[in-house]
């Protein structure tokens, strides 16, 4: 009888570096190659990371990937290689956006957890750069607004109009603090909490719950090019 294929694998290609993490029997390896070109880094670190796990692709069962924002080739990469799997070895397949992985890692967060308690009504916010000096905003509430490519002047606008306390996390051009550019009196999450952790990605596949748009990728396009333009 075949054995099942066991192998969890977590893959970000939206953005540089590239990360891999895989997990096979409680055994963990994650893998970082820094870089636009992800299609050239991919299978090397692929080959790297499932060595150390004692694996192969043919053994991957479960596979999780971040669907956006970021690159559009980038994205594409993640998304063909995970249905390739979905088709080849009959995967699952499971993703999130890099918004909800963040929200998920400060949700858990004792910092966050000891902020929540002192502001009930707070809410968690995610920056992350765009292109040059725009930037990508989610706020977390009971609105589950969309996310949205600002400014960075839309983008100071709007958090200081935000109605309630924020807890932010993300990252700049360069992954710079937050603190390092926002204007405004926020609370930051620690600087470990504002990059997607490999631990992170494995745990989200395990949890087997994030397969809805699993394989929908989020591209975001600037506000001003949303608008309507003049004839």
């Amino acid at each position: 009888m075949q054995q099942s294929k066991k192998i969890m694998l977590g893959l970000d290609s939206s953005a540089s570096p590239l990360l891999v993490a895989a997990c096979n029997d409680g055994k963990t390896a994650c893998c970082r190659r820094s870089g636009i070109k992800q299609e050239r880094l991919l299978f090397p670190a692929l080959r790297h990371t499932l060595d150390k796990v004692g694996g192969t692709l043919q053994d991957v069962g479960r596979i999780f990937i971040v669907r956006g924002p970021g690159r559009f080739t980038g994205i594409r990469i993640a998304l063909t290689f995970a249905s390739m799997l979905k088709y080849l070895n009959r995967a699952e397949v499971y993703g999130a956006t890099a918004f909800e992985i963040l929200q998920e890692q400060v949700r858990i967060s004792r910092a966050f957890q000891t902020w929540k308690s002192a502001h009930p009504a707070g809410a968690v916010g995610v920056v992350l750069h765009a292109f040059r000096q725009e930037y990508f905003l989610q706020i977390f509430d009971d609105k589950n607004a969309a996310p949205k490519w600002l400014s960075y002047d839309e983008l100071n606008a709007r958090l200081a109009a935000y109605p309630a306390p924020l807890f932010l996390a993300g990252t700049g051009v360069d992954k710079a603090p937050l603190e390092s550019f926002l204007k405004g009196s926020y609370t930051f999450a620690p600087q470990t909490d504002c990059i997607i952790r490999p631990q992170t990605l494995l745990a989200l596949c395990a949890q087997g719950t994030w397969s809805a748009q699993a394989l929908e990728p989020l591209y975001l396009k600037p506000a001003r090019f949303e608008q309507v333009q003049p004839q």
